[in-house]
């Protein structure tokens, strides 16, 4: 069985799901999730789905606490839910082309720094885009540059707001991450 560790800042929805797609599975599981927000509603999620957690400091992910508790681990995969930091240098040299990250827009497209939920969607409709979608990527050093895993666009009407763009991406993830995730542990 594959191990897979999640790292989230908030809601977990994506988490949560990715914890249930892979409780059926034979592939791998969530064997932790990660957090740096000690209020998260990843949590929770979390706990009820028996899957231990590490809340952690901004200060421990960059001086090598974080990075020591995951090579505890071992896993094979590390995905980034709704993770709001920037991902150490230390934790991506060693674990190369093993950390993905999911972004709510089509990149290279309202990508970058500061450019995550609602801030996302709020441009995507501000300048009239005719289509959005979701984008699974290898994470690097820079924020949403990692090479391209799988992008999956819905079409737009233009009549959307910031929250209907949200709803309309939300089930792109829910539906595909879990399936990309799977493909990459095979």
């Amino acid at each position: 069985m594959k191990k897979i560790v999640v790292f989230a800042s908030g809601s977990g929805t994506n988490a949560e799901n990715i914890i249930k797609y892979f409780a059926l599975s034979e592939i791998g599981s969530v064997v932790a999730v990660f957090t740096n927000n000690a209020t998260a509603k990843v949590i929770e999620r979390a706990k009820n789905n028996r899957i231990p957690t590490e809340v952690f400091s901004k200060e421990e992910l960059f001086e090598g606490k974080v990075l020591q508790k995951i090579n505890e681990i071992e896993p094979d995969l590390i995905v980034l839910a709704g993770f709001l930091l920037k991902f150490p240098q230390d934790i991506i040299a060693s674990y190369p082309n093993k950390i993905i990250n999911i972004h709510p827009a089509l990149l290279p497209k309202y990508g970058g720094k500061g450019m995550y939920g609602m801030n996302v969607h709020r441009a995507i409709v501000e300048n009239k885009e005719k289509e959005t979608g979701i984008t699974i990527h290898y994470v690097n050093e820079n924020y949403d540059e990692g090479g391209v895993v799988f992008q999956k666009e819905v079409a737009l009407t233009g009549s959307e707001t910031p929250e209907g763009v949200a709803e309309k991406i939300h089930e792109l993830e829910q539906e595909f991450f879990p399936q990309v995730i799977a493909g990459l542990l095979e």
